[in-house]
């Protein structure tokens, strides 16, 4: 039988993110669901709930250290610890760079990156003291090839690679580290670019996609892995991507 862990997922109103959390639930976890929109929240972890799942829900913006760090306590004072961080939250607004579009690259480094910061300043003090612990986080094939339109967001995602690879050197053998890099899944990221060429560029691009479920089963597998195993990164593309 799983050990249940407790995993807390940031992103999980859609996307990856929400089949992430169903993933794990279906694998006998406890998921605390997190994200901005608490309806949609409220909705998923319902229907986990549903098939036998259990799962809770917090609202919060990654961008804010203080809240991350709220959020991931209270987690720990309601079950006594936290297992798992799936720190997956991302915005992908592809544009030129010469079309200087500054507050939606900022936007970008705030999500992509410095919230994988404020999730592992929130969660590392715990799985210290616990002596255990797992992050993990959705990077992209964007952290290992650059396309036009996407040198911010590509940037962003070498930028979390990186930060995991060097997180991973740091931790002690108890606390593990995963990164799983997606390439193009079914997701509501491309509808939020406003870039018109880049937003045209994307309709060909995306057209061969996996279900977000396929990433899902990745993290769930470097999850149920013994202690002794750290999955390092885990690359999961449609079969048909080229590059």
């Amino acid at each position: 039988m799983t050990e249940q862990k407790i995993v807390l997922v940031t992103g999980a109103s859609s996307g990856i993110g929400e089949a992430v959390a169903r993933e794990l639930a279906c694998a006998g976890h406890h998921v605390v669901l997190t994200a901005r929109r608490r309806d949609r929240l409220e909705q998923v972890a319902a229907d986990i709930a549903r098939t036998g799942g259990s799962a809770s829900t917090a609202v919060l913006d990654v961008t804010d250290a203080d809240a991350h760090r709220e959020v991931v306590d209270a987690v720990v004072a309601e079950h006594g610890r936290l297992d798992v961080l799936v720190a997956n939250s991302g915005v992908m607004l592809l544009s030129s760079t010469t079309a200087l579009l500054v507050q939606e690259w900022n936007r970008m480094v705030d999500v992509n990156v410095k919230g994988v910061l404020h999730g592992i300043a929130a969660a590392l003090p715990h799985f210290l003291r616990q002596g255990s612990g797992h992050f993990v986080t959705t990077a992209s094939i964007g952290a290992h090839e650059v396309v036009p339109t996407a040198a911010v967001y590509c940037a962003t995602k070498h930028a979390v690679w990186a930060l995991m690879e060097g997180l991973r050197q740091d931790l002690p053998s108890t606390v593990r580290a995963t990164t799983i890099t997606p390439g193009v899944v079914q997701s509501e990221l491309a509808l939020h670019i406003t870039d018109p060429a880049a937003s045209a560029g994307m309709v060909e691009y995306r057209r061969t996609a996996i279900a977000p479920s396929a990433i899902g089963r990745a993290v769930a597998y470097a999850v149920g892995e013994p202690a002794d195993v750290d999955v390092n990164e885990v690359v999961v593309r449609p079969s048909g991507q080229r590059p």
